[in-house]
């Protein structure tokens, strides 16, 4: 009875294995795959999607391939997850999704593969399918709106992720005051921008120029875009920069062209709406956008023959002047404060001459800037403190104060005079032999020859001097050898410091090295997935660091042939590909987990010391 039971059995089992295998396994395996999509042919500048869709929620550490340099990652990856549910005869089903969302844009014709993504799902990894790409032609301007909802600040129409933002949807205008100016005479310039989408952000600076003194103008932070008609479209306006400039040669001056990178908010359709509320607003996304703005040329030309005592001024200037006192004792300090004033080249102006009776000791002027940047210029004061201190009785007259600058209103060159000053000087006290001023402070002694040393001194003979002396020269000639052999090692050591390729390939082996230590741990704790994918970024990252190869460019028979072109026999390149295969095979490959791991382990560390050794000229052992 017993053996007939049994034989029912092994009867059943031998038809429900097939029946396993062929029905159920099929299933699982289209519940756990990765599926890529996009376009097979875009066009240079057009932006399209590229999404990688999982069926199933319960995905881990996805990664996408390599996207190639032909494309610009606009955005991405975004995800989104789907689900559903259906009751049919009192039996409930479900089924989810999660579909990962690139923007990309391609810049250069050509034909192109983006490789395989990766993902974990249930403890597995699962590959996607590769994606070819055919780019060719240039795609065409669409200035119209591909519709969408509002922006989130309600002011333009939201444009759909993905769709084209043409140079006539987001673009910068140059404009300048003036276009013929003189030299160092100021030039406002604005720099305006136009827009039709949603833009959250510019960033861009003015270089520097040799030919202009340029200063920025503060603007506020906070933005207020105004509504502008242009060619019958309702542009959003807004000053987002502004300059003052002030020439410092002549001539035709150009003024480059600025590029911008701004960021444009898109709407995410792929995103289902009340996820979106839920998530914080997810429904949109920003995409990067360079704009440039347009250089212009400025005509400058030269001021008129310079007059005697040119300040260098030009703009329209007052002066005033004024002394703190009128009647001082001998060895007193009076201050003289001449204040410039007006709209120009106020910070590039020269100290105004002022010219003292023979007995007058002058010293440096005290400078206070009370300026500020305006879309005129320089407007405000610079005001000169100058003390002076007479050094003998008597009445002194002191000469107008003299200002000589080029007047912009009617290009002509100008003197501003202030008034002359008569200081009475009483015969000082003589009280105390140093005088202490406020402001500078300054001392000076009463009497004109210093006292005579009276101290021993050393002497010596005459000529034994250091300058000259053969120790003298033998210093010389050892620092100066010194000089030269470090100049020469650390010229040597900028020289390979520069070649970056060189320097990778110097480091790849302790970069492998260091990626294997961190496997050997991997191992140790049983952590199968994490272990191959350490492993296997050691052996793509060795050799691409050994033969400075892009990311791009690996692959199995590009690898053969570098290797075998620097000379690496025929036996330690298919011992490297082969440990490359081992750790692919392994990873799925049924038995022993921990003995699998342990055979791609040594494998990698021999692959890796052979290639090693071939480089360095050892002879390898077989």
């Amino acid at each position: 009875m017993k053996g007939i039971q049994y034989n029912k059995v092994q009867r059943w089992v031998k038809w429900f294995l097939p029946f396993y295998f062929f029905t159920f396994l099929p299933l699982a395996a289209m519940a756990q795959q990765i599926t890529g999509r996009a376009p097979s042919q875009v066009a240079v500048g057009e932006q399209f999607r590229l999404t990688y869709t999982v069926n199933t929620d319960d995905v881990s550490g996805f990664r996408a391939g390599n996207i190639p340099d032909a494309f610009d990652v606009l955005m991405g990856p975004s995800t989104s997850t789907q689900s559903s549910y259906q009751m049919v005869n009192g039996h409930t089903s479900s089924s989810s999704s999660v579909t990962y969302t690139y923007i990309l844009s391609a810049t250069k014709n050509g034909s192109f593969t983006i490789p395989a993504a990766h993902a974990s799902v249930h403890g597995k990894t699962i590959r996607s399918n590769e994606l070819h790409i055919k780019v060719s032609g240039t795609a065409q301007s669409n200035s119209g709106n591909t519709g969408g909802q509002r922006s989130p600040s309600g002011n333009t129409q939201m444009r759909a992720a993905g769709s084209h933002i043409s140079g006539s949807d987001l673009f910068i205008k140059v404009s300048a005051n003036k276009s013929h100016v003189h030299e160092q005479e100021p030039i406002l310039l604005t720099y305006k921008v136009y827009t039709l989408v949603d833009l959250t952000s510019l960033n861009g600076k003015m270089p520097d120029l040799k030919s202009f003194y340029t200063r920025e103008v503060p603007l506020p932070q906070q933005k207020s875009f105004k509504v502008e008609s242009l060619n019958g479209r309702p542009y959003r306006t807004v000053t987002w920069q502004q300059y003052v400039m002030f020439p410092q040669t002549t001539g035709k001056l150009e003024i480059p062209s600025i590029t911008y990178e701004g960021m444009v908010v898109l709407q995410n359709r792929n995103v289902d709406p009340f996820e979106a509320f839920f998530n914080g607003g997810s429904g949109y996304v920003e995409v990067k956008k360079e704009i440039t703005a347009p250089g212009i040329t400025i005509t400058v030309d030269p001021l008129p023959a310079h007059p005697t005592g040119f300040s260098g001024g030009v703009g329209t200037f007052t002066l005033t002047a004024q002394l703190d006192k009128n009647e001082v004792k001998a060895n007193d300090p009076v201050t003289m404060r001449v204040i410039v004033s007006g709209t120009g080249n106020l910070k590039l102006i020269k100290q105004p001459v002022v010219n003292l009776p023979k007995d007058f000791d002058k010293y440096d002027a005290k400078i206070t800037d009370k300026t500020k940047l305006t879309t005129s210029g320089m407007e405000g004061s610079m005001i000169y403190d100058i003390l002076m201190v007479p050094r003998h009785q008597g009445k002194y007259e002191v000469p107008p104060v003299e200002f000589t600058y080029f007047d912009t209103q009617t290009n002509t060159y100008k003197t501003l005079r202030s008034q002359s000053f008569t200081l009475d000087v009483a015969k000082g006290d003589g009280s105390s032999s140093v005088a202490t001023y406020t402001g500078e402070e300054v001392k000076q002694l009463n009497k004109d020859i210093r006292y005579i040393k009276t101290e021993n001194t050393p002497l010596r003979a005459v000529g034994d001097y250091f300058f000259g002396s053969v120790f003298y020269w033998v210093s010389l000639a050892v620092l100066l050898a010194v000089f030269i052999s470090l100049f020469i090692i650390f010229r040597h050591r900028a020289v390979e410091n520069a070649n970056i390729g060189k320097m990778r390939g110097k480091r790849a082996n302790k970069v492998a090295v260091r990626r294997l230590r961190v496997a050997n741990k991997l191992l140790k704790a049983g952590k199968q997935n994490e272990f191959y994918d350490e492993v296997l970024r050691a052996l793509w990252g060795y050799v691409g660091d050994k033969l400075d190869m892009p990311v791009t460019q690996l692959s199995r028979d590009n690898i053969s042939l570098r290797l075998t072109a620097r000379g690496v026999d025929n036996d330690t390149v298919t011992q490297f590909i082969g440990a490359l295969d081992e750790c692919e095979y392994a990873r799925y490959a049924p038995g022993d987990a921990s003995g699998n791991m342990n055979k791609v382990y040594d494998a990698a560390i021999q692959a890796i010391m052979k290639i090693e050794e071939f480089m360095k000229g050892k002879k390898v052992k077989k």
